[in-house]
């Protein structure tokens, strides 16, 4: 049995230290299980840019439950599976710098996937390896930048490459959360 937590996050400021809107979806031997989305209160400001790349406002956003009260609920999830994620390196970041920045003590490291990086050894024909690029390719249906769907979209791209390695063996790798940068490559 192998299961993946493949997770989306979007930020509400240049600093993408907090999480404003949060995707999960777990696979268990390749089929989707769980699927979960919410917005997610920062606790900070907005910057303009992010507002116009992601659509969520200050204001929406403040309504919804902060990090920690969201991750009482997802963190069995994330703890009982390989991480994925398109562009894993950011998505982890933003992931350790939240709980550090909440105090909340979880695992030193965690195992992961980016459905980037495989993207790029498994179809190296594409102009680019962009979480829309890859959708489009595949014809997985993706709303860009909504984390929910920037999630399927990515657990999309995971059922496909795991039907090609059911191991995915080669990208596995390790994130530590005290250095927020990954430590080991399987």
């Amino acid at each position: 049995m192998s299961r993946y937590v493949a997770f989306d996050v979007e930020t509400p400021n240049y600093a993408n230290d907090r999480m404003s809107a949060i995707g999960v979806v777990v696979l268990e031997d390749g089929e989707i299980i769980r699927r979960f989305g919410t917005l997610i209160n920062p606790e900070t400001h907005f910057d303009w840019f992010n507002v116009q790349l992601t659509g969520i406002t200050q204001e929406a956003a403040a309504k919804s439950p902060t990090f920690p009260e969201i991750w009482t609920l997802i963190e069995p999830w994330f703890s009982s599976g390989v991480l994925a994620a398109h562009n894993a390196p950011f998505d982890l970041g933003v992931l350790g710098k939240c709980l550090r920045h909440y105090q909340i003590d979880w695992k030193p490291t965690a195992e992961y996937v980016c459905t980037c990086r495989i993207g790029k050894a498994l179809c190296p024909g594409l102009p680019n390896h962009r979480l829309d690029t890859m959708a489009a390719h595949f014809r997985i249906p993706l709303d860009h930048h909504r984390a929910l769907s920037d999630t399927e979209a990515c657990a999309g791209l995971l059922q496909r490459y795991l039907k090609q390695d059911p191991e995915l063996r080669l990208f596995r790798r390790t994130y530590d959360f005290s250095t927020l940068r990954t430590v080991r490559i399987f």
